[in-house]
């Protein structure tokens, strides 16, 4: 299980169960883990989703799926 802290200072847990089921539903990101991760603990900007959840977002020049 890997984990991240939050730029909020909250431990995230992704266990290799978790990772599957992203993965299940968003194959692009499949060799991304390490930016997954990156992005949690880092992101450019936080914005609530349509749920309420919070969302990271960070901007990568390049990446798998180009910038």
């Amino acid at each position: 299980m890997l984990t991240a802290i939050s730029s909020n200072g909250v431990t995230i847990r992704l266990s290799d169960e978790r990772w599957q089921h992203i993965n299940r539903r968003h194959p692009e990101v499949a060799n991304c883990q390490g930016k997954v991760l990156e992005t949690v603990s880092a992101p450019d900007l936080i914005q609530v989703g349509d749920s309420g959840e919070y969302l990271a977002i960070r901007w990568y020049a390049t990446t798998d799926l180009g910038s």
